[in-house]
């Protein structure tokens, strides 16, 4: 069995229905899934002066209160690990940031070689650094010596209008959260997109193991 860990920081909901909905396709294939939540970095809104926004934000910190807190033994675990973030100016959010850098020891020890590695990620416009965040993800990705599995254009859904990103599922948030209607831009098609992105990474996760099993460290 494939071990996929779904590893994700949400702000306003986006990210998490796709994590959600990431994590429900690759239990279907018969992986083991394990869904992990990033939490902020400080106590209350990281944007307190944006009051819509902030409601949101509320919002969705209690929608998703339930949901377990990632950790260095996740990764360990997993043979595949799909990322999601927003885009914040272009990069990965600072609270999914600071989680990575607790992977150092992990890391030191070869223990994310080979791994199976993909991300996905929401931006408040069509172009607002979802490619550039996402690289941002695959430049840690090269130093853990991982294999990056894309989604690429391999499947009708990425055709779609509300998808097309061949480097990790990317939907648009729209130009500001709404309070009441969390994750409301996160599109049908979005959500069958990052179901093929996880689906595919089980696929090429469990080919890699068995292919991998007389040279891998682990």
């Amino acid at each position: 069995m494939t071990n996929l860990a779904v590893v994700y920081y949400s702000g306003t909901g986006n990210v998490h229905r796709l994590a959600v909905a990431a994590a429900e396709a690759a239990e279907k294939t018969g992986a083991s899934v394990r869904l992990r939540r990033i939490p902020e970095l400080v106590d209350g809104s990281p944007a307190p002066s944006m009051t819509e926004w902030t409601e949101a934000w509320s919002e969705n910190t209690a929608a998703i209160g339930d949901v377990e807190l990632a950790s260095p033994d996740d990764l360990d675990w997993a043979d595949a690990v799909l990322w999601g973030t927003p885009g914040r100016f272009g990069l990965l959010a600072a609270p999914l940031k600071h989680f990575i850098e607790q992977a150092w020891p992990l890391h030191a020890r070869n223990g994310l070689l080979n791994k199976v590695m993909s991300s996905f990620t929401s931006t408040g416009a069509a172009h607002g650094g979802q490619e550039s965040t996402i690289l941002s993800l695959n430049n840690v990705f090269y130093h853990w010596g991982a294999i990056i599995v894309p989604p690429g254009v391999a499947d009708p859904v990425q055709l779609a209008p509300s998808n097309g990103n061949p480097y990790g599922v990317s939907s648009v948030s729209g130009p500001k959260a709404v309070p009441g209607r969390l994750a409301e831009n996160v599109t049908d098609d979005n959500l069958a997109a990052i179901g093929y992105q996880a689906q595919r990474m089980v696929e090429i996760a469990a080919a890699l193991r068995h292919g991998l099993t007389a040279t891998s460290p682990r």
